[in-house]
């Protein structure tokens, strides 16, 4: 969250990653439909015991998501959906995210209480019976829980949504025709119906500032970003710290994990339902309020305030965390962060290193003569080095400011403009 001062916060998001049972590239149309199936799941537990549970399968008349490299991940996450075609036991998609719930087991509180968080999944909707595995892993990269179950696409029970879309939406930007488009929605969070227009310009200028930054601007022609006017019955949000609780379309308040800036929802089966039938593959909320702050989760959603002056930079950090599976640059001292960063391990973010396996970042990058570690007093020699984040706290970075360390600095960092680079790639070659 720019340079907010959050102790916890996970978003555990990097390392180029590539995983295939199958060896080749599936096609799209010898195993899906042009339908998705969404996937509503329940994780549960505390820091010592955690579950996931299957909550409701959904239907949506057309699918908005990658149809390449369908077997490949980018990114390999807090977490994975796995699609298995039950006959042949072929991995026919996967896909990776990172959850709230995840983050929040990372807290005290989780030592002590056991609770419950939605999650919601979108994969192309199969043409034959297939197994879903689902599984999160722990700090240090391994399989921690897992969940396998069989959808058959005939099922009855399976929910159609979307055949009958909850709010009108409009193209702020659309890609160019024939080209695999990206497909983000930004969801109208605490404005009521006729602060509409408010939103609209607040959506246009979420756009504007993401394509301001690199490589998003040169890759704009395949992205579809599309505003979706969702009602809520107050203005703003929820401010718990200030006894103040509205009634909005996702029910996002601020004070998550009672970090006073932190913003996000819970409610995420709501979102998904109000964005039902319309496309979309990333999600970027924009609440209706002043105060400063926001959230973002890896392949869930982005969360940013709109009156705040600092919104502009803001919205870019979250959706490098949302979009693209950036860690944040920024640590505080108390900030426990070997709760959620195994030193033992290379985190899987792109843009931070502890050196175990430093040959898989940004050492191709470095001047030869340039050290590693790297003293901050050669960063005038050095613009990119391998620079601690905190003094006696073994992650490391690329540059000492970027977009996902401050909301001062203009830019991505090389190192994160580079996994940008190759997201989008991923997407759209």
């Amino acid at each position: 969250m720019g340079d907010i001062k959050v102790i916890v916060k996970v978003l555990l998001v990097v390392a180029s990653f590539s995983l295939s049972k199958t060896g080749t590239a599936q096609e799209f149309d010898q195993y899906f439909e042009n339908k998705t199936l969404r996937l509503d799941y329940i994780f549960g537990g505390n820091k010592e015991n955690q579950f996931i549970f299957l909550d409701e399968l959904a239907s949506y008349p057309e699918w908005a998501g990658r149809t390449n490299r369908l077997n490949e991940l980018p990114l390999k996450g807090n977490g994975q959906i796995r699609v298995v075609e039950f006959a042949s036991n072929a991995l026919i998609y996967l896909h990776s995210f990172s959850s709230l719930f995840q983050e929040w087991l990372s807290t005290e509180e989780a030592s002590t209480a056991t609770k419950s968080f939605e999650n919601v999944f979108l994969v192309p909707f199969p043409k034959q019976k297939v197994k879903i595995e689902i599984v999160l892993f722990d700090k240090y990269g391994n399989e921690k829980v897992t969940l396998s179950h069989i959808v058959d696409p005939q099922d009855i029970l399976i929910h159609q949504k979307g055949v009958q879309i909850e709010s009108e939406y409009v193209y702020i930007h659309k890609a160019k025709k024939g080209l695999n488009a990206i497909n983000v929605a930004l969801l109208a969070e605490g404005f009521q119906e006729h602060e509409m227009d408010k939103f609209m310009k607040a959506a246009e200028v979420a756009v504007v500032e993401i394509f301001k930054h690199e490589p998003f601007g040169e890759f704009k022609d395949h992205f579809n970003f599309i505003a979706v006017k969702s009602f809520s019955k107050d203005s703003g949000v929820s401010v718990p710290h200030n006894g103040e609780w509205k009634s909005t379309a996702i029910n996002s308040h601020f004070d998550t994990f009672y970090s006073t800036r932190y913003l996000t929802t819970s409610r995420i089966k709501k979102m998904h339902d109000i964005l039902a039938g319309i496309p979309y593959e990333h999600i970027i909320v924009l609440a209706n309020t002043d105060v400063y702050g926001g959230g973002g989760i890896y392949n869930s959603y982005t969360l940013s305030t709109t009156g705040n002056k600092q919104f502009k930079p803001v919205v870019v950090h979250e959706f490098g965390h949302s979009f693209a599976g950036l860690a944040d640059e920024y640590f505080y001292e108390g900030g426990a962060l070997n709760e959620f960063i195994s030193l033992e391990t290379e985190p899987w973010e792109k843009n931070i290193t502890t050196l175990v396996d430093f040959d898989s970042k940004w050492k191709q990058l470095l001047n030869k003569k340039t050290a590693i570690p790297t003293d901050r007093s050669q960063a005038n020699k050095n613009p990119i080095g391998v620079y601690q984040v905190l003094p006696g706290v073994g992650i490391y970075v690329s540059e000492l400011d970027c977009r996902m360390k401050t909301n001062q600095a203009e830019v991505f960092c090389k190192v994160c403009q580079n996994a940008i680079d190759r997201l989008v790639r991923f997407y759209a070659d």
